[in-house]
């Protein structure tokens, strides 16, 4: 198995942004899979306010789940504005109107240059970022973004990639990322299939739109036919294939076991939660602020014990990827995790908080 997570691998750069189209052509296509190849070697720049984002209008809202959970919004720019261009896999840092900065994977049309469309589903004991946009985010709104940035990149058999067919997977909300990698799967006459799971038919985005593609797609949920194994969520998958797979942490888990010694397969998947901590050991730190000591446990994230001690930190993807929580180190030595902060950034006392954590036997003083 070829593995290509999107939070383990430095990720690719901000823009996303090329002069052609790939779905106009088998040529800009090979332009997307060079374009995806070089992703190990490239960065994203951090989320951070700037002079370089541009308003987004909610010109739309519309219920995509039957249980009311999952919301799409149509974004679109100032009157007469062209949008950047993105492609599949893609998503957009929201800058909301209460200061969070929150991902969402664009679910639209790439080809389309008037409008961005994403879809939110409400957690509501979650960061506090989906709950804004259900309830606060109306029609005639506001938020601006940097535009798109691709991490999981569609890889195109035969043009940036040596495999021939795809396999996709998609869990629930996960289909977001997913959706415009069938329409341009399907253009291009590429060989694919896809399982679609969820809790129940009323959880799942989008169902209509993806079964109008007809037999290739398989909706399967779990309160007719109970939890689908690794086997059910691959299929035939034979050599040659690469899978695409978005959905929960347990779900990935699986599919990764049982690709295990599959080394004509490529695995593609995205996370849309915090990743488990992996080799951690308990340490302490300290609010510089206020002088306060947090314990972290050892299967804790830095993070997740900061607020949980209702500690204020600022955060977004939760995965070492946009930057959002970067924070100065006072006193310590950090244990680096992530893939984007550079070697000067790290000398001079820089980590991220979501995926990092204090060098064994190390405690932290930390400017917040």
């Amino acid at each position: 198995m070829r593995l290509f997570d999107r939070y383990r691998q430095t990720p690719p750069t901000a823009s996303g942004r090329l002069r052609h189209d790939p779905t106009l052509s088998l040529a800009d296509a090979a332009i997307t899979g060079l374009f995806a190849a070089t992703a190990a070697v490239r960065r994203i720049r951090p989320p951070h306010g700037g002079p370089d984002t541009f308003p987004l209008t909610v010109a739309a809202r519309r219920v995509v789940a039957r249980d009311q959970d999952v919301v799409e919004l149509t974004l679109t720019p100032a009157p007469g504005g062209t949008l950047p261009q993105w492609y599949p896999g893609a998503h957009l840092d929201l800058h909301l109107p209460s200061g969070r900065v929150r991902q969402y994977s664009l679910c639209g049309d790439p080809t389309r240059r008037d409008h961005y469309r994403v879809a939110v589903r409400r957690i509501p004991d979650g960061g506090g970022g989906s709950v804004e946009v259900h309830d606060g985010l109306s029609v005639g709104s506001t938020v601006d973004t940097h535009g798109p940035r691709n991490a999981f990149p569609l890889t195109v058999p035969g043009y940036g990639s040596p495999t021939q067919r795809f396999r996709f997977i998609a869990g629930g909300i996960g289909i977001t990322p997913v959706l415009p990698m069938l329409g341009l799967a399907r253009r291009l006459g590429i060989d694919w299939s896809m399982i679609y799971t969820g809790r129940s038919v009323d959880a799942l985005p989008f169902v209509d739109e993806v079964a109008g593609y007809g037999a290739a797609v398989e909706i399967r949920t779990d309160d007719r036919r109970g939890l689908p194994t690794a086997a059910d969520l691959l299929g035939d998958c034979p050599d040659g294939t690469a899978v695409y797979a978005c959905g929960p942490a347990p779900m990935l888990t699986a599919i990764r076991t049982a690709l295990v010694g599959r080394d004509n397969v490529e695995l593609h998947f995205e996370r849309f939660a915090a990743p488990p901590v992996t080799d951690g050991h308990p340490f302490q730190v300290t609010v510089a602020s206020s002088g306060r000591t947090v314990d972290v446990g050892a299967d804790e994230s830095l993070l997740a014990a900061l607020r949980r001690a209702g500690v204020h930190a600022s955060y977004s993807c939760q995965q070492g990827f946009c930057g959002t929580c970067r924070t100065r180190v006072l006193a310590g030595t950090a244990e680096h995790r992530d893939t984007l902060l550079t070697e000067p950034e790290r000398a001079a006392g820089t980590m991220l908080t979501c995926v990092s954590r204090a060098a064994d036997g190390s405690a932290l003083t930390l400017d917040l």
